[in-house]
């Protein structure tokens, strides 16, 4: 008998499942693991993710699992677009029509380039950043825990053996993408985040000066 999508889902699980509501939580984990993961964490180059990626049902877990973040009054003010497939080069044509009618004395290697944008990676997640007028809670901290998803997808992808690069650039500020997204409202791109297998091993690159960004508040 062959086995169902649902059965081959759960066997192959990489996270426990979420407590119940109202389940008594730990309010600290010490785990050596998870600190050489944040302390040796590192976005990979984006011309050197490629296959494979994520499998449909190994990514709607990294997505329950991006989720998990701080969310003030449990607004979720987040949503996720997920470009698989033949959808990256199908948006990448939509993205390249945006660019020969927006970007001014548009090449064919701007089109090319715009076309192409998606199919970088196997795998492509728009994080949008959605935020609900509920009249008490600011939109800037919405969009500071769409922020949160876009890390917190980075880091369920390496925690799972997947590399990732989180980006922006031109179509995540460009008002016909938005268009093309479906973003309405005050909607915004948080982020694309590109997933897959790195074909290198990206090299450690320079890290902030701490005595530099470090002040302790005093009267």
């Amino acid at each position: 008998m062959g086995l169902t999508r649902a059965y081959v889902a759960a066997m192959t699980k990489r996270f426990p499942p979420a407590p119940a509501i109202g389940t008594p939580m730990l309010a600290t984990r010490p785990s050596a693991e998870a600190r050489q993961l944040l302390a040796r964490r590192r976005s990979a180059g984006k011309h050197f993710i490629s296959e494979p990626g994520p499998t449909p049902d190994a990514l709607d877990e990294l997505l329950e699992i991006a989720a998990r973040v701080p969310d003030h009054r449990k607004l979720t003010p987040w949503r996720f677009i997920v470009f698989e497939g033949d959808a990256r080069a199908d948006f990448g044509q939509e993205l390249a029509r945006i660019r020969g009618e927006t970007l001014e004395d548009a090449e064919s290697q701007d089109l090319m380039e715009a076309a192409g944008l998606f199919l970088r990676a196997p795998t492509v997640v728009a994080v949008i950043s959605s935020p609900k007028e509920d009249g008490r809670t600011p939109i800037w901290e919405q969009e500071l825990s769409a922020g949160a998803v876009c890390y917190n997808l980075l880091l369920a992808a390496n925690a799972s053996g997947w590399a990732g690069a989180w980006l922006s650039e031109w179509p995540a500020f460009d008002k016909q993408v938005a268009e093309a997204l479906g973003l309405t409202g005050k909607e915004r791109v948080a982020g694309f985040i590109y997933l897959g297998t790195s074909k290198i091993d990206p090299p450690e690159r320079g890290r902030a000066c701490m005595a530099d960004i470090v002040t302790r508040w005093s009267r």
